[in-house]
């Protein structure tokens, strides 16, 4: 999951020896294309869930749970029945899935998933336990979650990403060689796309937002030079709620304090484009290339990165 560089390790965790007679794998998700809750589950844990829904579809159990609703007891049954649990494990089945479900409602969880879960059965502990388990957290409603706060580890972090939330950028660093500076998540998932469509790869998701200016647009520059494998950089700014003359400024900002030595392709389009379009080629740089139409900026960037 780190990718090849891996992560280097800070704390181990160990855990005492289980007694495991057998393993179910067991999550809770929101689906948004039933824009309902659902619980998965299979008697077969301990595994890749992608690859066995792959290799045995028939293996994974659905049960579709309505927000109005919320989870009742009928839903948990079904469940029990579905993956062969005996009678005698079903109130402890119950127990269990109602309070997984109340943490997942409680905490703003995304998701959460047990892997595997396991039924124990020895003279000193038995019942269900979950020996592997993931949670992702909504980011949007932290501030109501202020004990999972105090849990965030920053050692688990890259760093460069957590600099860049602190100036209000939400970047993600990845594996190629064109930077993308970008307005609006949707804006700068079509970019990296299109430059991937191009037949080039995108360096690092980088989305300015609404209220970008001169210094954040900037800090961007640096952060996204931060990453020695950029050989260009492609701004693509639709100017709404941003001002695209502001962008221009902080581009020029940025190459005259970084001493930016890769290509720049900019694309401006919305507010104050044609200000900043004439602020960019008044300053004569040699490395700044201002494509008006996207799928040629993006070809550009591309052509850029491998000469």
């Amino acid at each position: 999951q780190t990718g090849p560089k891996g992560k280097v390790v800070h704390k181990i965790y160990i855990e005492a020896v289980a007694a495991i007679k057998k393993e179910y794998y067991l999550s809770i998700v929101f689906d948004r294309s039933k824009e309902c809750h659902m619980i998965i589950a299979s008697a077969q844990g301990g595994m890749d869930i992608e690859e066995l829904a792959q290799s045995h579809p028939d293996a994974i159990i659905k049960i579709a749970v309505n927000p109005l609703l919320g989870i009742r007891d009928y839903h948990i049954r079904e469940l029990a029945f579905k993956l062969g649990l005996d009678k005698s494990d079903i109130p402890l089945f119950l127990e269990l899935v109602r309070n997984l479900f109340k943490a997942y409602e409680d905490k703003d969880f995304e998701m959460l998933e047990i892997n595997p879960l396991a039924k124990i059965d020895d003279k000193d502990k038995k019942g269900f336990y979950a020996l592997d388990a993931k949670v992702i957290i909504d980011d949007l409603a932290l501030y109501r979650q202020p004990d999972l706060l105090q849990l965030r580890d920053f050692g688990e972090e890259v760093g460069i990403e957590v600099e860049a939330k602190s100036f209000g950028l939400n970047y993600v660093d990845l594996d190629g060689d064109i930077g993308c500076m970008v307005n609006g998540a949707g804006l700068a998932m079509a970019t990296m796309d299109t430059i991937k469509h191009q037949g080039g790869k995108p360096a690092n998701f980088l989305d300015v937002g609404g209220g970008a200016n001169v210094d954040s647009i900037s800090k961007g520059f640096e952060i996204i030079l931060h990453d020695a494998s950029v050989k260009a950089i492609f701004v693509n700014i639709f100017g709404g709620i941003v001002r695209c003359d502001r962008i221009a400024l902080g581009i020029l900002k940025a190459l005259e304090h970084l001493q930016v030595k890769v290509p720049v392709v900019v694309r401006l389009a919305g507010t104050n484009a044609s200000e900043a379009l004439d602020i960019l080629k008044q300053s004569q740089e040699s490395q700044i290339f201002i494509v008006q139409d996207l799928l040629e900026a993006a070809k550009l960037a591309v052509t850029k990165s491998k000469s």
